[in-house]
């Protein structure tokens, strides 16, 4: 059992504007998909360029208004994105019959002061796809239809579980409501009749399950949902996205599933070793060990407290550089993990040096190298 180095990100390269506006301007759809494409590549600001670029020739383009709204969202501009998007729902004038679903979810987000309203962009939204999805079931040639048919499930399932999230969140009064408890198991049964073994339905109705102190019930819809992905490789489309995978991380963890949690690190890290809260998580999965290795005698899976220590401070001081290096806006998260290794500190645990050779030594590449030869875990 162990974990992996970060290593070395290769820059890429910037995307530019020309400058000098072409004889001809260019079509409509080529600035879309540049906008689509630089939305992508995390480059809001020059996005907005484009999408704003579409609206001076057509100002009620929905397609232009929902990618400079998401362009102002992720750089901040968060009241002009609630103006951009409710400019495209009626009554607002201009706003398209149907508005895009998008639009209520985003509103949903940004409405995180009144949940009550949240609610409703969300109840919106799913009713918008589920009317998109009748008519997809009526189509001619339902074989053509199946990749949008199961997009718009998963939209729905994330939209459901948006409201489920909202109805337990205990910043909200609506979590004491003597309805919430029926009202998120109707939600996320809706969910999984919407689309059947959904791993973020499932996910969610562990969460259910866990605030009802039924752990093992809980365990049983986290193992469902991970079998269905576990053996995937890292550029299998099937994959959860990484958010998805921090969140079943921490269902792990707070279940003490180490094992399934260092797996599911392992995964992410090899994907994105940049990722602040994955590094955070599996030196906070590592301390935890540790403790469990000292409460039995100093030992856990035969691996000693002081190593499962060491590791631990290894992956929190990564993540204490990264967190800096990148200006992360968890700063809780930054406390946590200065709390994390003022304790190691104390212990006695240093960090390793950073001339050992890990990797020759064979203990950290692969998690997979533990009890578990196959890399199954067992859940119960």
């Amino acid at each position: 059992m162990g974990r992996t180095r970060p290593k070395t990100r290769k820059a890429k390269a910037l995307v530019t504007e020309h400058t000098a506006e072409p004889a001809t301007a260019p079509p409509i759809s080529a600035l879309l998909e540049k906008a689509q494409e630089l939305i992508v590549s995390c480059d809001y600001e020059l996005a907005a360029r484009f999408a704003r670029r579409v609206l001076e020739r057509e100002p009620q383009h929905v397609e232009a208004k929902e990618m400079f709204g998401v362009a102002q969202l992720e750089t901040g501009e968060l009241e002009a994105a609630k103006k951009t998007f409710l400019s495209l729902i009626p009554p607002h004038a201009g706003a398209p019959l149907t508005p895009p679903p998008s639009a209520h979810l985003y509103l949903a987000q940004l409405s995180d002061d009144d949940p009550h309203l949240a609610l409703k962009h969300y109840q919106a939204a799913v009713d918008i796809l589920s009317s998109q999805l009748k008519g997809k079931e009526r189509a001619v040639d339902p074989a053509a239809t199946n990749d949008d048919d199961a997009e718009i499930r998963r939209s729905i399932v994330r939209a459901i579980i948006g409201m489920v999230e909202i109805w337990m969140d205990p910043s909200y009064d609506l979590c004491f409501d003597p309805a919430a408890e029926k009202t998120c198991e109707d939600l996320l049964n809706l969910a999984l009749q919407t689309d059947p073994g959904n791993t973020e339905a499932l996910q969610a109705f562990a969460s259910v399950r866990m605030s009802q102190q039924r752990p093992d019930d809980a365990k049983a819809y986290l193992e469902q949902a991970w079998s269905q992905w576990k053996d995937l490789d890292l550029d299998d489309p099937r994959l959860p996205p990484i958010p998805s995978r921090i969140a079943l991380v921490k269902l792990f963890l707070e279940l003490s599933l180490y094992t399934a949690a260092l797996l599911v690190l392992q995964g992410i890290i090899a994907e994105d070793d940049q990722e602040v809260e994955a590094w955070y998580l599996e030196g906070w999965c590592f301390f935890l060990m540790a403790e469990q290795a000292q409460e039995n005698g100093g030992k856990l899976d035969e691996l000693g407290w002081e190593d499962l220590a060491r590791d631990a401070r290894d992956c929190l001081e990564t993540c204490q550089m990264l967190h800096v290096t990148q200006e992360h806006p968890d700063k809780p998260l930054l406390e946590h993990v200065g709390e994390l290794i003022a304790k190691l500190e104390a212990l006695g645990i240093q960090p390793s040096p950073e001339e050992e050779d890990r990797d020759e030594e064979g203990g950290w590449e692969d998690v997979e190298g533990s009890d578990d030869d196959d890399g199954d875990v067992e859940m119960s």
